[in-house]
């Protein structure tokens, strides 16, 4: 199962109290506070991990604690501190607060963590308190409580390439013919209701991961259909391949990028920068159009966005198409 978001109740462990206690011991008079401090509560870690790709364990445990410290005794022992509670997400993973919608952090890199509640400060104990005028301090502090949150966590995968098209567009039947990902392809549209990663190996010992997301319709940035759920994937994407199904033209057409200028506003108006993304137009299925439409769309101006048409049932071009995506992913490496 795929689970891109979710909420969880996170709380960091509260500090123990210091303790108020006084030497006893035989032969020694006045012995004097000897109340140990209180230990430090527990922190809230998110640390990432490569060996995740979904949120779907938080389904499971959505209260996480951190320990609490251990409360001072006599004879100066001071209480041991809380146990730190280690939140595992996946790379990609962005870490909100549900009440403020603030982003707190992103982790982004295998084993990297950030401390996001600290846990709460160990009251001091009554030695700290004596001086010379007060001797036989009788008080100490109190632990200081932790800090608690609903925490928001959203995954967004990291990929080289993005697919980006409506529904029946042909993305998952490509990324299926150019890596060993095997998603669901079925002759209706919104088949795939989850991204799918694939490894594209490029020639002896090169690779790129190409990420299919969902289809997207048109007031998608809105709320509908399905795409709001997966838009939050495109903006880690280095390069966006928008994917025109060639089979909704006919030779009659004026506009052949009707399709892509639609996908362009909804990429807009959900989050403007996507629009500075390196892009590439791609007529797909054109095993199943004319060949007078198939030499018509050679000649559709993109205003110097690159294109390229090809058929994933028979691969005629796909060759062309990985040599195209490599050739903008190293000219997009070296920026």
């Amino acid at each position: 199962m795929f689970i891109d978001y979710t909420k969880i109740y996170i709380k960091s462990g509260d500090g123990g109290n210091g303790c108020i206690s006084f030497r006893r011991e035989k032969y020694v008079p006045k012995g004097g506070p000897n109340g140990g401090d209180g230990g430090n509560g527990g922190n809230i870690i998110f640390k990432a991990s490569s060996q995740l790709s979904t949120l779907v364990d938080f389904t499971y445990k959505r209260h996480h604690k951190a320990g609490r410290g251990a409360h001072g005794q006599g004879g100066d022992k001071n209480g041991r501190n809380g146990r730190d509670e280690i939140i595992l997400v996946p790379c990609g993973s962005v870490i909100k607060n549900f009440e403020t919608g603030e982003v707190i952090t992103e982790l982004l890199n295998n084993g990297e963590e950030k401390i996001i509640l600290k846990g709460g400060r160990g009251g001091k104990g009554n030695t700290h308190f004596k001086s010379a005028t007060n001797r036989t301090p009788r008080y100490a502090e109190k632990g200081g409580a932790g800090e608690e949150m609903i925490a928001v966590i959203e995954l967004k995968l990291m990929a080289d390439i993005g697919l980006v098209g409506f529904p029946n567009a042909g993305k998952s039947t490509l990324i299926s013919k150019i890596s060993s990902a095997k998603p669901k392809i079925a002759d209706y549209p919104f088949t795939t209701l989850k991204p799918n990663l694939g490894i594209v190996r490029y020639r002896e010992y090169d690779s790129f991961v190409v990420a299919d997301i969902p289809g997207i319709i048109e007031g998608a940035s809105t709320g509908k259909g399905l795409g709001i759920q997966f838009l939050r994937h495109i903006e880690r994407t280095r390069i966006l391949l928008f994917m025109i199904d060639s089979t909704r033209l006919n030779i009659k057409e004026k506009n052949f990028l009707k399709d892509y200028k639609i996908l362009l506003g909804e990429l807009e108006n959900y989050e403007a920068n996507l629009l500075d993304k390196p892009r590439i137009i791609c007529f797909t299925k054109t095993d199943a159009i004319s060949a007078e439409l198939k030499k018509k769309l050679k000649g559709v101006r993109t205003a110097g966005i690159d294109k390229i048409a090809i058929s994933s049932v028979t691969g005629e071009n796909l060759a062309e198409l990985k040599d195209l995506l490599w050739k903008k992913l190293t000219e997009e490496k070296k920026k």
